[in-house]
């Protein structure tokens, strides 16, 4: 059985998008059966960033309307084996999702993918409540900022009063973080809160930090998740926090600012060694 992962926020704005794409990505370059849903009726950028958008001819309101069959409307990745994207649609409003309609997609995916990713929009309007109410999983991704925290602490108040797994008195949805934007020179100038902050407020268990990198731009502007960028901070930091995902032992990487040269260091070259 396909183990379903919400990737969610309180706030636009923080990476969701992104993060669903690296993950998604990520897991199948693991060799995992990966799909992932974007929830984000009316606005659609999960293909965009994934670069299937020329691809997109049905989307899940179609298949959840009976206009188009599951089939038709998943478009698989060309560059990752076992990849595949179940596009939102760009014209229809966000009703037009059901939960019955979402529930038997998600069982019929659980027929032929080990995990299913659920790209949900922000807040706590309908996508986003259907994204997140069939999930084992969450990955809650925030900012290093007291506003997109504080919206995140909301969304762990849902995730552990709506989901289907509380409506059912089951084991509650297991919870990630992922701290996203993270600048280690602003934190030490007091512009960001401190990951041990962020850490301290939410309370659950972090999955991976993912520093401020110009590399997250550019791989969507160019249709490529940024974890295939593996000689980018960023691209190494989401393919740590798959590891740890599915279970290595990574150690967090990119949490301190680089040290600066003295000025002997500046002097002879940076201090290198002869």
């Amino acid at each position: 059985m396909a183990q379903v992962i919400v990737v969610t926020s309180g706030k636009g704005g923080v990476g969701k998008t992104t993060s669903s794409a690296a993950i998604a990505t990520g897991l199948a370059q693991r060799g995992k059966k990966t799909v992932v849903i974007d929830f984000d009726v009316g606005l659609r950028n999960l293909d965009l960033i994934m670069g299937v958008e020329r691809r997109v001819v049905f989307d899940i309101v179609n298949v959840i309307q009976g206009e188009a069959k599951l089939q038709q409307a998943l478009v698989k990745d060309k560059r990752v084996d076992g990849l595949a994207i179940l596009p939102a649609s760009q014209t229809r409003d966000k009703d037009a999702l059901t939960r019955e309609g979402v529930a038997t997609i998600i069982e019929e995916l659980s027929k032929d993918f080990d995990y299913i990713l659920c790209d949900s929009p922000a807040g706590i309007e309908k996508g986003a409540l259907l994204a997140l109410y069939f999930a084992d999983q969450a990955i809650v991704v925030t900012n290093p900022e007291v506003s997109s925290v504080r919206d995140s602490d909301r969304i762990l108040g849902v995730l552990q009063s709506k989901s289907k797994r509380a409506e059912e008195k089951k084991e509650p949805v297991k919870q990630h973080l992922l701290l996203t934007r993270y600048d280690p020179a602003r934190v030490e100038r007091g512009e960001m809160l401190k990951l041990d902050d962020v850490l301290e407020i939410l309370a659950i268990p972090l999955l991976g930090v993912i520093p401020e990198s110009e590399s997250v731009l550019k791989a969507s502007n160019s249709g490529n998740p940024v974890i295939m960028d593996s000689d980018s901070t960023a691209g190494q930091a989401y393919s740590d926090a798959v590891g740890r995902f599915l279970g290595d032992d990574r150690p967090h990487r990119f949490l301190e600012a680089p040290k600066k040269p003295g000025l002997f260091g500046r002097l002879f070259g940076g201090g290198r060694a002869a």
